[in-house]
């Protein structure tokens, strides 16, 4: 049974893969003001975000478009000083490694034609690949401007040591390879390296990964609920997250500068989670009744046990049905499910509350024994919990999403010096109608949209113009400034080879 996923990859239009080239008149008038504001000494603290990451990596292209990278470019008309960023090499593509050992950081992503005009460009590696060796600190560790550091996590921000420059640190977890690059010594942390700059004004956009990481795995991870854990893939207890975070605020925000605090947006409003759809198996109706046939055993156990070990409800959660047409929904690993024991699988089919993880796309409908249609991804065997954020997981998520949001905006509303700016609204907004820059615009549809890079998670360089200009708005608000926006359209979106 040849089955593909409903358009998950969608054409690839070649006007999306160039700069852009539409007029911008988002610009509007009147002479830079820097307000209230001193723009004099900028730096930003944040993860992979906020370092410029994209396509799956960190690289210089999109470094030197980082939203920090353009709110700089801006701040000079209004007296802003140097924005000095830990660049990576010229040409790099994102590998690192240390002592020649390679530290698994991916190679960025680019389309590559398929051959398949149903689905005529598909992300992958670039070649050839270039690996960085971070055996040396690069020049100027210790005095960056902007402190966006992949993987970073709110916990992390005061830790010593977490860039230290050794192949036992890094290797074991307790160092950051990306902040032992620049970091100014192997028992500095990432607030103490920020802190020594003296920011006069200073953007803190940290928590996204206490709940992504969880998200982007799949709800892999065990620990998504009390007790939590502190594994790479667990979900920070808000208990640690608050403290982490009002301890961050407080290291940065002195009496004489100001600040922008940002919040965590919602996980199911970027492509990773929004592209592949629940339901994208086309069948007929002998491929139906064929798969039918193989539930049947299956079904009858989950009637057998409705009012018994489970109740009727779950046992019609349960029950696996296909039918004739286009959108058939997966069959997926469930661990939430009542744990039936002899062998029964804890599997259903996913609902629009669950959300299938972009990286699964290149599985589903494929057999996971080749030659054997019984495997069939989706369908015969079930996706796997790291394939799925299942209702529960997602949930799970929400749930520390809203605390960790709390604590955000209740630190900025305990300062007038501080602003608050909802990243969550604006990304939701982006989901679900995009985001107009004068006669141009981005969505969120993978690939062609123009926001998100092929990882589906990081921006493009036009999306973080996009979310630099929506940074200045709230500042010309909040400080009576004016720091004019830049013209998203002369940013590039994502990259062809």
């Amino acid at each position: 049974m040849n089955i593909r996923a409903q358009k998950i990859l969608l054409l690839i239009i070649a006007a999306w893969l160039l700069s852009g080239c539409e007029p911008d008149a988002s610009g509007g008038g009147g002479t830079p003001d820097a307000g209230s504001a001193d723009f004099s000494t900028f730096i930003a603290v944040g993860d992979s975000l906020t370092a410029g990451y994209a396509d799956g990596a960190l690289y210089r292209q999109i470094q030197q478009n980082s939203y920090p990278s353009i709110l700089a470019q801006q701040f000079a008309l209004v007296g802003g000083g140097s924005f000095d960023q830990p660049l990576m090499p010229v040409g790099a593509t994102g590998s690192l490694t240390i002592s020649m050992v390679d530290l698994g950081r991916p190679d960025r992503l680019m389309l590559g034609a398929t051959g398949d005009p149903e689905r005529p460009a598909s992300p992958e590696t670039i070649d050839p690949t270039q690996i960085t060796a971070i055996d040396v600190r690069i020049a100027g560790a210790g005095g960056f401007h902007n402190m966006g550091v992949p993987g970073a996590k709110s916990f992390h921000l005061p830790v010593g040591g977490y860039g230290e420059l050794t192949i036992g640190a890094i290797g074991g977890g307790s160092s950051n390879p990306y902040f032992a690059r620049f970091a100014s010594s192997d028992i500095t942390s990432m607030l103490a390296d920020a802190a020594a700059q003296v920011a006069s004004f200073f953007v803190l956009w940290i928590g996204n990964n206490d709940i992504l990481l969880y998200a982007l795995d799949g709800g892999g991870s065990n620990n998504a609920t009390p007790p939590y854990g502190t594994a790479t893939n667990d979900i920070t207890d808000p208990a640690v997250f608050t403290p982490s975070y009002n301890a961050a605020v407080a290291t940065l925000k002195t009496v004489n500068n100001t600040g922008l605090l940002m919040n965590i947006p919602d996980v199911a409003t970027i492509p990773y989670f929004t592209t592949v759809p629940y339901n994208p198996i086309p069948m007929s109706a002998a491929d139906a009744a064929a798969a039918n046939a193989a539930y049947v055993t299956y079904n009858n156990a989950m009637a057998a046990f409705a009012g018994g070990p489970i109740s009727v409800e779950e046992a019609a959660q349960r029950t696996i049905t296909f039918n004739e047409g286009d959108n058939n929904a997966l069959v997926i690993t469930d661990e939430s499910l009542t744990n039936l024991g002899g062998g029964i699988p804890n599997i259903r089919q996913a609902t629009s509350k669950d959300y299938i993880v972009l990286p699964a796309s290149s599985k589903i409908g494929t057999e996971a024994t080749p030659g054997d249609p019984r495997t069939v991804w989706g369908v015969g065997m079930a996706l796997l919990d790291t394939d799925v954020l299942i209702e529960f997981e997602y949930n799970q998520v929400e749930v520390a999403r809203a605390a960790y949001n709390d604590t955000i905006r209740a630190a900025a509303d305990a300062d007038d010096g501080l602003l608050f700016f909802d990243a969550a609204a604006m990304l939701t907004q982006l989901n679900e109608e995009g985001i107009l820059y004068g006669s141009g615009g981005v969505t969120a549809e993978f690939a062609t949209g123009g926001a998100y890079s092929l990882d589906g998670v990081h921006a493009t360089a036009r999306g973080y113009a996009v979310i630099a200009n929506e940074i200045f708005k709230v500042i010309n608000d909040g400080f009576n400034a004016y720091i004019p926006p830049v013209n998203p359209g002369d940013y590039t979106t994502v990259f062809y080879q």
